[in-house]
């Protein structure tokens, strides 16, 4: 079973135009979030993304960019660890998450 995210919060974005379909990305990804089709890779789920930065990381091309570490998904993963509530550091006034 794959575990999902929230809804359109990742900051991942793929540059299909800079790919060279190396498949580093599809390889890395710990949630399968890429794979290679027509030589190329494509985001399958978005929402599946933890934003660990691996693909980005590990892509020769710079086709990936993700900001490791920040947004809802590093905070859930966050609370995992510390058993609190979620919380992405938003300010209250609705401009996050």
């Amino acid at each position: 079973m794959k575990h999902r995210y929230l809804k359109d919060v990742t900051t991942l974005a793929l540059n299909a135009g800079k790919c060279v379909g190396c498949g580093m990305c599809a390889d890395i990804c710990p949630h399968g979030v890429f794979e290679i089709k027509d030589r190329k890779a494509q985001i399958t789920d978005k929402d599946l993304c933890m934003e660990c930065g691996a693909c980005a990381l590990n892509c020769p091309a710079d086709a990936i960019e993700v900001r490791a570490g920040v947004g809802c998904a590093a905070a859930i993963i966050k609370s995992w660890f510390t058993g609190g509530e979620p919380t992405c550091g938003c300010s209250g006034d609705g401009a996050c998450c």
